[in-house]
């Protein structure tokens, strides 16, 4: 069983609501897609994505997610490298982002969020419809998807290496990828 497997197995036993698991498919094929890109073990990536929010049900404050959530995948045998990177992508655990994998995580998580959105306001509901420029107007409005914090897409980006266009770009091509799962 791939790690991916094994992380989608948690996932359907923690996450009920069919939007949060979109979003962690979401998320997963961008660490998936990324991993491709730097050369890095793709499995593991993604793993890392489907699960970075696989306790937001059960722990849905800053007290609790993810630091209970590594808790939960230590006993079931996660190696630190993937609980760290968990941990890392919430500024307010304290765990500092140093490896690629965590940076690329903290990188497409909001990112992720805010392009389904931008998606589910075309007519056409299509991430294939949005784009980057639209994108960067829609980061503009405070208004528009009021939870999805805009400094930590341009800082994810920034830490990365990667321009913010060039980013965006990439995790909606991601996206596209697994549009049918996605609903979009």
């Amino acid at each position: 069983m791939t790690q991916y497997d094994k992380a989608l197995e948690i996932v359907h036993e923690f996450v009920k609501n069919e939007n949060l698991r979109r979003h962690m498919y979401a998320v997963a094929e961008a660490m998936k897609q990324y991993a491709r890109k730097f050369g890095e073990d793709e499995d593991k990536w993604a793993a890392v994505g489907l699960l970075h929010d696989f306790d937001w049900e059960i722990h849905p404050t800053a007290e609790e997610h993810p630091i209970k959530g590594s808790a939960i995948l230590r006993e079931r045998g996660y190696d630190e490298e993937i609980i760290r990177a968990i941990l890392s992508h919430a500024d307010y655990t304290g765990v500092s982002r140093d490896s690629l994998m965590e940076k690329t995580l903290f990188a497409v998580d909001e990112l992720s969020g805010f392009l389904v959105a931008c998606a589910m306001v075309q007519p056409s509901k299509k991430i294939e419809d949005v784009k980057v420029e639209s994108v960067i107007k829609k980061m503009k409005k405070k208004e528009f998807a009021r939870n999805v914090n805009r400094d930590d897409i341009v800082n994810g980006a920034a830490g990365l290496g990667v321009p913010l266009e060039e980013h965006i770009a990439f995790v909606a091509d991601a996206i596209k990828g697994i549009s049918d799962k996605m609903g979009l």
